[in-house]
C-alpha cells in the first residue's frame, strides 16, 4: 500500500524526478512524458465518469485503476533482476477490453462516416478521452523506440482508444446520436 506523508518533497526543483527504481530523470525524459499522459488521460476519464453511470461507469473505474497500473509499468524500466516484482499490464487486461469493445460494439449501428465529437456531453467527453491515450499511445510507441518496455502497455493503450471510441457511441443511443462528418459540406 502507499503511504504519503509529505507531498513535496523539493526532489524535482532542479528538474529531475525519480522512476520507480530510484533513477534520476529528467522531467521531460520519453518516459516521465509517457506515464504523464497516461496520468492526464486517467484524468480526463475521471471527467468523463460525471456523465455516466451503469455500466459505463464501472467500466471506466476499473480503467482508471488500470491506469495507475500501466503509469507504473511505465515509471519502473525493465530489469534482468528487479529487488522485488514490479507491476505490470498483463495480457489478460488488454484482452478483457477486446471482449468489451466486442460486446458493445455488437449494440451498435453501423458506421456509414466518420463522426464527429460529440452528440452527448457523455461522448464528448469520452472522445475527448480517446484522443488523449491516442497520445499516450504515441508517447509509448516513441520511449518503446528508445528503452525496452513491456509490449502489453502498448498494446492496452491501442485497445483502449478503441473502447473509448466505442464507448462513446454506445452512450450517444447506441450510435443513434452520433455526428456523422459530411465531407466538403461547408465549402
Amino acid at each position: 500500500m502507499v503511504q504519503l506523508t509529505r507531498i513535496y518533497t523539493k526532489g524535482g526543483d532542479k528538474g529531475k524526478t525519480s522512476l520507480s527504481d530510484g533513477t534520476r530523470v529528467s522531467k521531460h525524459h520519453a518516459r516521465v512524458i509517457a506515464y504523464g499522459t497516461v496520468d492526464e488521460a486517467n484524468s480526463v476519464i475521471g471527467i468523463a465518469r460525471l456523465h455516466c453511470d451503469g455500466e459505463t461507469d464501472e467500466i471506466l473505474g476499473r480503467i482508471q485503476n488500470d491506469l495507475f497500473d500501466l503509469g507504473a509499468d511505465l515509471a519502473t524500466p525493465l530489469s534482468e533482476n528487479p529487488e522485488y516484482p514490479p507491476l505490470r499490464i498483463l495480457s489478460a487486461q488488454v484482452e478483457r477490453l477486446e471482449q468489451e469493445i466486442d460486446k458493445l460494439n455488437a449494440e451498435l449501428e453501423p458506421l456509414n462516416s466518420f463522426i464527429l465529437p460529440g452528440g452527448s456531453p457523455a461522448a464528448a467527453h469520452l472522445h475527448l478521452a480517446r484522443t488523449v491515450v491516442r497520445r499516450a499511445e504515441r508517447d509509448g510507441t516513441l520511449l518503446a523506440e528508445q528503452e525496452t518496455i513491456n509490449g502489453e502497455a502498448v498494446r492496452y493503450l491501442n485497445r483502449l482508444s478503441d473502447l473509448l471510441f466505442v464507448l462513446a457511441r454506445w452512450v450517444n443511443d447506441k450510435g443513434r446520436k452520433d455526428v456523422l462528418w459530411v465531407p466538403g459540406k461547408h465549402r
